[in-house]
């Protein structure tokens, strides 16, 4: 691939792994098909002679690789994530398939850095983890044997997205400046509290208010404007209430 390759702007997110061979079998993978941002949160091993040798010739991709302590800073700076989730969540967007995320990543790295994101190998992410990101995917596994090594998830996703990246015709750029990351959750933060102080949101007896809230923005995929604008509104009404 070219430096201008769409590939170059996409991170490969591994959250809270538990084996260091998993990170290194991940690097190979992402190598394999042209990528090579990886970033770690909070792994419980790394660096780790396990990791390099499970790396193979991709010692570069860790030796290069951003480790994090949460999956916000992990997703700071991009315009769009996947999530890869093992089973449908409640309250969550729409799942898709690694082919049609590998196409929707492709398309928006076109305006920016965007993250794929994978989770323990013990239980996979958080929904708040999932909810932190603007599209779920799950790979069509055997219903009856669904387990995947996390490596060979990877595996499975880069291919679709180098796949995705060779397209001769791929999807339009999305128009309009698609919001950063740390600029959506800034309007959540500045919507939750306008809320509490309003009397209109209790967390003790509202739980289900900011995950549908998150569900209802999602689907629309906010740009940057249209942030500027919602937060306007939400600092009117404050000033109007006080």
């Amino acid at each position: 691939m070219t430096d201008s390759s769409p590939l170059d702007r996409i991170r490969v997110v591994l959250t809270r792994t538990s084996h260091p061979g998993n990170i290194g079998g991940a690097a190979r993978a992402m190598k394999t098909m042209g990528l090579s941002r990886l970033v770690l949160v909070a792994p419980e091993s790394f660096p780790d002679p396990v990791a390099d040798a499970r790396a193979s010739g991709a010692l570069d991709v860790l030796q290069s690789a951003v480790v994090v302590p949460t999956l916000a800073d992990a997703l700071e700076g991009t315009v769009f994530s996947a999530a890869l989730t093992a089973r449908r969540r409640e309250l969550s967007l729409p799942v898709q398939t690694p082919r049609g995320a590998a196409a929707e990543l492709v398309r928006h790295a076109g305006q920016g850095d965007v993250a794929l994101v994978f989770g323990t190998e013990a239980s996979g992410l958080t929904n708040d983890e999932v909810a932190l990101c603007t599209m779920p995917v799950t790979i069509p596994a055997n219903p009856a044997y669904s387990s995947l090594n996390l490596a060979a998830a990877v595996q499975i996703l880069c291919y679709e997205l180098r796949l995705a990246a060779l397209d001769e015709s791929p999807p339009e750029a999305p128009v309009g400046t698609p919001a950063r990351f740390e600029e959506v959750e800034g309007f959540y933060a500045h919507l939750e509290q306008a809320m509490r102080a309003s009397g209109f949101y209790d967390p003790a007896t509202s739980r289900r208010l900011l995950p549908r809230l998150r569900r209802l923005f999602g689907r629309v995929r906010l740009e940057r404007d249209e942030i500027n604008i919602l937060r306007g509104i939400v600092a009117a009404l404050q000033r109007k209430s006080d």
